[in-house]
């Protein structure tokens, strides 16, 4: 009888461990949340207006953040306004910043727009202009990367010298992971 008695237990535990294990391993219905994985590629734009003061680096509020380590592409585009009363001879010059490191971005400094009128009179000059920076960065970690700009009065001072964006032509800067 305890040999039976056994047996039978045994028998029935079998069948609760299995039926216990199926319930645990079986398919499921319920969907689990996905992974956040960070994005590959970004772009941001500048809302505003950034005003210049001669001669020094303007940081701008336009900046992205580079997720992870990894090869990126920069793009930006970036559109200067300037005005002037002759003789005026005045420029805007911007450069992608790595905020992580305190240093540009090697060889992102690009000419956006001048203003050269030494003529007599006293007719403002004046316009805007949008001028792109293409480059590749690669980055051993999180790294958030600024556009700044400066304004150089070389004869005479611009009245008038922003990085502008608005709906005729916004100033933008985007980024793509090409590599690990």
């Amino acid at each position: 009888m305890k040999s039976v008695l056994r047996t039978g237990l045994a028998a029935v535990a079998a069948t609760l461990l299995i039926g216990t294990a199926t319930a645990f391993t079986g398919p499921s219905n319920a969907s689990t949340a996905a992974v956040a994985y960070p994005a590959k590629a970004g772009i941001a734009k500048l809302n505003m207006n950034i005003n210049l003061p001669n001669g020094v680096w303007t940081d701008t509020p336009l900046e992205v953040t580079l997720p992870k380590a990894g090869t990126y592409t920069l793009d930006a585009d970036v559109r200067g306004r300037l005005q002037g009363t002759p003789p005026v001879n005045t420029f805007i010059t911007a450069r992608l910043w790595n905020v992580n490191s305190g240093a540009e971005v090697p060889q992102s400094e690009r000419l956006v727009y001048q203003i050269i009128n030494l003529n007599p009179g006293q007719a403002a000059a004046a316009g805007n202009q949008t001028a792109p920076i293409s480059e590749l960065i690669r980055v051993s970690g999180p790294t958030t990367i600024r556009l700044q700009a400066q304004r150089t009065d070389a004869v005479g001072a611009a009245s008038i010298a922003q990085i502008f964006s608005d709906n005729s032509g916004y100033t933008s800067l985007r980024f793509e992971r090409v590599g690990c």
